[in-house]
This record gives structure tokens, sequence and C-alpha cells, in this order.
């Protein structure tokens, strides 16, 4: 059995990876908070030059790309040969943003491509890379999960108006299928896939079937964009900024085409339900 190192594998994808790989591989999960009793596990932080890490065949990168590409470069072990790592859609989608915060996340994201790719290429493993879309399916992601958990507790969930811009989102499970679909083929070496769930849909119709999905009463509070606008350009958080409220009416999907012919990736629709999945708050996710 190979030794696989996961690393962000308490995230959304790593709930399901882990026990994906257990029968198969000896796969060691990497988190920076300590896990006791929990065999499998090591604590550790990407950005520790001085840790010790574990001889692996097999790394699994679902956390900051930059800080895995930059650990990547400094790892010493001859027995690397085969390295997946996650990186996002917004690489792309935010590449011409208006938003400087947002443009600079884009170069990060594609620097960081580059580099595992140049080191893969140096050092003679073999390398795919994930852009994923909007990650959902174990309650811990940052985008639908914390609008669930908002209309869960105050019952209203903002609706903007004139919000059509299709999204994507994907699976947490599809996610983790994907990663041990591509272990051991070939075709995917040196590849970078776009990866969207198995359907599209407008973002404002997205929040309404996930307000239908909560228990109990849960009200829409339909807004104007203009609002939304005009509340953005007062406030600093990044994720409300003006240029992320104006992609509320542009499309963000995955051309799933490659993934699709390569290693048979087949994502589920959008599973509403499973944004704040019973037991979300516990352990993992059963598969």
């Amino acid at each position: 059995m190979s030794t696989v190192l996961v690393f962000g594998a308490g995230g959304a994808i790593g709930r399901f990876l882990l026990p994906r790989l257990a029968p198969v591989q000896s796969a060691i999960g990497v988190s920076r908070v300590a896990r006791a009793g929990e065999p499998g596990w090591i604590t550790g932080d990407l950005n520790d030059h001085g840790a010790m890490w574990p001889q692996a065949e097999i790394v699994i990168s679902l956390g900051p790309l930059d800080a895995f590409a930059a650990w990547l470069q400094r790892y010493p072990a001859a027995t690397l040969q085969r390295v997946v790592a996650v990186s996002s859609m917004s690489a792309e989608s935010k590449r011409e943003s208006a938003d400087p915060y947002e443009r600079a996340l884009a170069r990060r994201l594609r620097d960081a491509e580059t580099s595992v790719m140049e080191t893969a290429a140096a050092r003679g493993f073999a390398c795919t890379l994930f852009r994923p879309t909007l990650i959902y399916g174990a309650g811990n992601d940052r985008s639908l999960a914390p609008i669930a958990r908002f209309a869960r507790r105050w019952r209203i969930l903002p609706v903007p108006r004139g919000a059509d811009g299709l999204r994507q989102p994907v699976h947490a499970r599809d996610l983790a299928d994907a990663c041990t679909a591509v272990l051991g083929n070939p075709a995917t070496f040196g590849k970078t896939y776009p990866l969207g769930g198995g359907e599209c849909l407008r973002f404002d119709a997205m929040l309404l079937r996930l307000r239908a999905s909560l228990p109990g009463v849960v009200l829409p509070l339909p807004l104007p964009m203009n609002a939304l606008l005009l509340a953005a350009r007062w406030q600093r958080n990044p994720a409300f900024s003006t240029a992320a409220i104006a992609r509320l009416r542009l499309p963000l999907v995955a051309d799933n085409a490659a993934a699709e012919h390569d290693f048979g990736f087949a994502p589920a629709p959008f599973i509403a339900s499973d944004v704040l999945p019973a037991g979300f708050a516990s352990g993992y996710i059963s598969i």
C-alpha cells in the first residue's frame, strides 16, 4: 500500500476522501489542530519550515494552493510519485475583476498552479490539478454553508433581485471521487481540469432551493441589486465587494467534458439538503 499525505483533510473534500482512501492506501490526514484519539492523523502546518514529514508516494492538497506549492518545493522525499492538488475556478473567473484584491487572488492561484506543475516536471512525478466551482456537501464550506446557517438561525434568506448568473455547485463527495479516480490514470497526468456540479442554475434559484431544504419557515427577503452595490461600497469585506455583487449576474460554470472523457467524472445535480447535512458538525460524512 502506498502512503498518501492529505493536506486540508479536515475540510469539505477531505471528509469524504479519507474514508475512500483507507481501504486501498495508507492515508495520513494532516491538520493544524491536534486530533487526539483519532488514528491516521498528524498535526502539522505547511508553513512550518522546520517540520518533519513522513515519506509518501502520493500527496493530495485540498487546502491553500500557494502554501502547498511552497511546501512541495521543500519536500525532500525521493519516494514521491504522484500529486493531486485542488485550486479554484477563481484562477480564471477573477482574472479580470474590477477588484484588485480579487485580481491578486487569481494571480496567486495561477502562480501556485504553475509552480506545482514546474516542480512536478523538474522532479519527475505526475501531477493533476482541479479547478472546482462552488464546493458544498460537508457543512463547512465558506460559500453556501454560511448562507444556510444564517437563514436557519434568523429565519430569513436575502435573495438579490436579478441575480441570474448561472452557478454550478459541486458536491465535495464528487470531488473526493475525482481525486481517487485520477490517482493511477495516466491520461490525467500533467493536466488541469475545471470541475463543476451536474446542474447549472441561476444564483437566485439556487438560493430559493436552499431555502426550501431548510427545516421550519424561512422567509425570502428580496433585495434590490443596486442596494447591495451601495452597501458593498461602504464596507471592506472582500467577499462582499462591488465586484462580487456584479458577478451575481455573470455565469460561473465549468466545462466538465475533459474530466468526463479522461476519468469518468459524473457529478450529481445540486442537492440543497446536503449544504448542511445531518451530522455536519462532527466527524466524517458517511459514503
